[in-house]
């Protein structure tokens, strides 16, 4: 307990130390940056010109950010002042909404509020694929006007048009073009290169002026918010579709960052890894509402369909503590796609050679104005028996996946916004041996696995925006689940059933100004766990109320600092406090350095996280301190630290990103899995140390036109103490080392993924007769993933695509110990270092209506 009061003063001293260094800031003149919504340079001069009044020494806005930084006297001029006169010529701020009248004034291309629902990270996103920009013409005095008429033309293509009276203009991509010629009379021509459909804003010199503009910057299918305090990192849907990505498991396969693994070779969970720590030490939620976690843990990845997602967002290391308490390692959050700015209509087949098929089927409506509805369908179903390594068991278990989301959205535009839904899951998988029927369950004729999930959610979201305080909201999250689970292992069965409540209410506003912002609330969890694992029966009730308040300091564009505290109760572990900082600071254009530092704190649930080790014949000893609490165990807690540092510059006159960082987890306390004892797995609180090193350095570049390539090397430095012995994570590599490559062209794309895996501590089998023996160590490996898929008709409506997975043809020999025996005393399934089969083949369809 004393150090966690010790690390959780030094983050309070440090966010204290923050407010005071802002309240020391020079008295004279003070310098803040706010956001003033606008699109086009056009905006931009008329931004800077309304801000220029007395007391304003210097005003500064930026077209990409939207933010504006000011430097005035605060004794001449209010800072309220300078947005009333900025509301007053058109535009809205943060403090002050501008009047129908001055926005509706504004020339058609400067019209920010009807281009806001489709703006992005890389600009303004059409519904078609269009390049879209503004022309204009400077004059001596630095002032902008819209060139009507102006030649929009592809190089040496037939696709052209011409600037409205408002110098705007559209014109569809082009397949093999990416040269845009943007001609007017007595103006010099410019030659602009495009890589996607951003908006753009070209400035055209008179014929005595030179001024050649080329744009390589684009909306990636990757990228990294250089802005933010925290580092997250966005997956588009554009980067998913590089594989199959049936579901949220399989939506990893060109990230570097994340690893994904079968738990064992019978059940087909599936486990993630990252910074070296198991998935159970990441947060995952769905749209910052919880997303599969307790029970749901060994099959959640599945749960969630690929074609559903959005986005996903991915952060290491400590996260916000308005999202909660648990993230150890870093939270992913999931996006799915919304009623409101989604296809009406988007199918997806899928169909391998292991004899899995996957069906998708989403669909949106809009109800007049205000209201949408989307219904999203999954099903996925496999009744083939593979058995490729012919060990006698199936590679995957048989059976039918089916769930549903059913969702609505109400936006009055005038600051009310509510969500709600329903999602329904049904799972029914079967595994073991090849020749295992339903009617051998229980009997030791052969050796079967079931698994029957049936899952039942409600969601809903209620916010309000003041109108004419835009920087202030309040906000209403709240999910409910039951989640009920039927297992069996051979002859154990494993029965649970959890029903969880969540509830997050949250304030935001600013102090001042909106260089210090805040946000605080107060939260809810509820989870009723039943458990009965062979005749043992686990039971508890979890209540977690709690409160949090995290502070965001804006000093300009160039230095950020979010500090956060929560204070938490649990009915079975008492208070504890989550401190987490997190600074960024950019030195020179391009580059950003990122610290962050906190604590996290979970419950573990011991048999749906380690159900691999279940598919054994070892016994289960739970060595507890006490039975009040969870299996009579000490909850998790870790301290987390890292450090980040992003360079972009320009390589191939493109756009590159070089990014290098650090993160080590220490526990204080965890619950161990132990499984150096081949006949045995214990679980029991931590004794000595146990912590986690993690680096990686990543390099995204575009060496060709349309091809992207992204190499990345990581390092894991991953122990326990097992016993008394400090060990090596088991079935961690130590080394790991990735590139994908992707090309487009003529609507083909094509993609390609390698990776390599070093070797592998396997956990001691020493104790066994020499015939079920392992080796210490793994070898290292390689696997090579492919796609090529293919854009068909005008409106590019249908997609085709063909792939294979784990081309190298590389999978662990005996996978299963003991698999003629799996009623003995050695039979174990749950050693799996690598891939379980060989080369996957696969291919589908994408088809969508606008």
């Amino acid at each position: 307990m004393t150090k966690i009061f010790q690390h959780t003063a030094i983050a309070v001293l440090s966010l204290l130390f923050v407010l005071a260094a802002a309240a020391q800031h020079n008295s004279n003149t003070d310098t803040t940056t706010f956001k003033v919504y606008g699109v086009c340079g056009m905006c931009k001069q008329r931004i800077e010109k309304a801000a220029s009044i007395k007391g304003v020494k210097n005003a500064q806005w930026n077209v990409n950010t939207q933010m504006l930084s000011l430097s005035y006297e605060p004794s001449v001029v209010a800072l309220e002042d300078i947005h009333n006169r900025i509301a007053a010529v058109g535009h809205d701020t943060e403090l002050k909404k501008a009047t129908d009248k001055a926005y509706n004034a504004l020339p058609e291309c400067c019209l920010y509020r009807d281009m806001e629902a489709n703006e992005t990270a890389g600009g303004l996103q059409s519904s078609d694929p269009a390049v879209t920009g503004v022309v204009l013409a400077e004059d001596k005095k630095g002032n902008f006007t819209a060139l009507a008429g102006a030649t929009v033309a592809w190089l040496n293509a037939a696709k052209a048009t011409v600037s409205d009276k408002h110098g705007v203009f559209s014109l569809p991509l082009h397949e093999t073009v990416s040269l845009l010629v943007i001609s007017y009379t007595g103006y010099r021509p410019d030659t602009v290169q495009i890589t996607d459909n951003s908006a753009l804003q070209v400035v055209l010199a008179s014929d005595h002026q030179l001024n050649t503009i080329t744009v390589t910057a684009r909306r990636k299918s990757m990228f990294v918010n250089t802005s933010s305090a925290f580092r997250a990192t966005t997956i588009t849907s554009k980067e998913l579709m590089k594989a199959a990505c049936c579901n949220l498991s399989e939506s990893f396969e060109t990230n570097p960052s994340v690893d994904v693994s079968y738990s064992d070779a019978v059940t087909g969970s599936k486990q993630i890894q990252l910074l070296g720590l198991s998935g159970n030490y990441t947060q995952l939620t769905v749209e910052n509402l919880p997303g599969p976690r307790g029970i749901a843990t060994p099959l959640g990845l599945n749960s969630i369909a690929g074609p559903w997602i959005e986005s996903i967002q991915l952060s290491k290391g400590t996260g916000s503590v308005v999202n909660g308490f648990e993230s150890i390692a870093g939270q992913i959050n999931v996006e799915l796609k919304k009623p409101e700015n989604t296809d009406r209509v988007y199918a997806n087949g899928y169909v391998n050679s292991m004899g899995r098929s996957d069906l998708n089927l989403n669909l949106s409506q809009q109800i007049g104005s205000k209201w949408s509805t989307g219904l999203l369908l999954h099903d996925n179903f496999l009744y083939a028996r593979p058995d490729f390594n012919k060990d006698g068991f199936r590679d995957l278990p048989t059976g039918n996946l089916f769930s549903a989301i059913n969702r609505w959205k109400y936006d009055d535009s005038k600051g009310w916004m509510v969500q709600f839904g329903i999602k329904v899951l049904a799972d029914d998988r079967t595994g073991g041996e090849v020749a295992y029927k339903r009617e051998n369950k229980f009997s030791t004729d052969h050796y079967g696995m079931g698994i029957k999930t049936n899952r039942y959610e409600a969601f809903a979201k209620v916010g309000y925006v003041f109108p004419e305080k835009k920087y202030k909201s309040i906000g209403l999250q709240l999910s409910a689940f039951n989640h009920k689970q039927d297992a069996y292992f051979g002859l154990t069965p494993y029965d649970a059933e959890q029903t969880n409540f969540y509830s997050n209410l949250i304030f935001q506003s600013i102090i001042g100004n909106t260089a210090h912002k805040y946000r605080t609330g107060l939260s809810f969890s509820a989870d009723r766990y039943d458990e009965q694992y062979q005749i043992q029966a686990f039971k508890r009730n979890e209540v977690v109320p709690g409160a949090f308040f995290e502070y965001t300091y804006t000093m300009n564009e160039k230095f950020n600092v979010v500090g956060g505290i929560r204070a938490d109760y649990n009915n079975l572990y008492g208070w504890f406090a989550t401190p987490r900082l997190n600074v960024r600071y950019e030195p020179v254009e391009g580059t950003t350095i990122r610290a962050s530092a906190g604590r996290g704190q979970r419950t573990a649930n011991i048999f749906a996280e380690n159900m691999g080790p279940l598919v054994s014949a070892r016994t289960v000893s739970i060595i507890a301190a006490t039975n009040e609490k969870a299996y009579g165990l000490d909850p998790e807690v870790s301290w987390n630290k890292g450090i980040s540092v992003d360079q972009q510059f320009t390589l191939f006159t493109r756009d590159a990103m070089l990014s290098v960082d650090f993160f080590r987890n220490d526990f204080t306390n965890q619950v161990v899995a132990d499984m150096e004892d081949p006949r045995t797995l214990k679980f029991y609180n931590l004794t000595g140390k146990s912590y986690s090193n993690s680096f990686q350095s990543e390099l995204s570049m575009v060496p060709l036109e349309r091809f992207d390539l992204r190499l990345a090397y990581r390092w894991f430095d991953v122990k326990t103490t097992y016993g008394n012995t400090l060990l090596q994570k088991p079935l961690t590599a130590e080394h790991r080392a990735f590139a994908n490559l992707a090309y487009a062209v003529k609507g083909w794309k094509f993609d390609y993924t390698i990776n390599y895996v070093g070797s592998k501590r396997i956990p001691s089998t020493a104790a066994n007769p020499e015939l079920y023996q392992l080796p210490v160590r793994s070898p290292g490996y390689i696997t090579m993933n492919a796609q090529v898929s293919k854009s068909l008709g005008k409106a590019k409506a249908l997609e085709l695509y063909i792939g294979g997975e784990n081309l190298t043809d590389y999978f662990q020999k005996d996978v299963i110990i003991s698999a003629a025996q799996p009623f003995g005393d050695y039979f174990d399934a749950s050693m799996i270092w690598g891939p379980v089969s060989g080369r996957m083949v696969y291919a589908g369809f994408r088809y969508s209506i606008k």
